[in-house]
């Protein structure tokens, strides 16, 4: 697994280490060793997925509260994501702040979503699938969501609005 920082403190994009060969590739989408190795402490407690119909869908932005928050490992295995992050945690330098990253089948890149952050995408094409790693199980009492068009996080979605769930 290759890790790079991202400009939210403790949010990462892991990319595959891939051993190839004439038959393609083998590569390691988790392991708690090299996650430990970059500060994280991670037990996977659910193994989630969605998939959205429609291109322009949002889904987010949710997170847990303490003390049910919960670290994400995200993977797009169909299609393509805007993915975005908002740091919720008071405390941090970054806090209010969000950046963002493409998923997409194509470059098997995962974003690591440390506890504490706000979490959603919009997808970029039709019929797009994601599959979550999850440290915590979802607890509806301690869940939350940030308005996808909160005026002060101000998030840029690349395209207009096709879908999104009333809550």
């Amino acid at each position: 697994m290759i890790f790079t920082e991202l400009a939210l403190n403790g949010a990462y994009a892991i990319n595959l280490n891939k051993i190839k060969d004439k038959r393609g590739y083998f590569a390691r989408n988790f392991c708690k060793i090299e996650l430990a190795e970059i500060g994280v402490k991670f037990d996977i407690a659910q193994i989630n997925s969605s998939f959205s119909f429609k291109k322009g869908t949002i889904r987010g932005m949710h997170f847990q509260r303490p003390p049910r928050s919960e670290i994400k490992v995200i993977k797009c295995i169909k299609g393509a994501v805007y993915d975005v992050i908002v740091d919720l945690r008071e405390n941090s330098i970054t806090y209010g702040k969000f950046c963002s990253i493409e998923l997409n089948e194509n470059n098997r890149t995962m974003l690591l979503v440390p506890k504490g952050f706000a979490h959603g995408f919009q997808s970029l094409c039709d019929d797009v699938e994601l599959i979550y790693f999850v440290s915590d199980n979802y607890s509806p009492e301690n869940e939350g969501n940030l308005k996808y068009d909160d005026e002060e996080v101000n998030i840029d979605w690349p395209l207009p609005l096709s879908e999104i769930s009333d809550k």
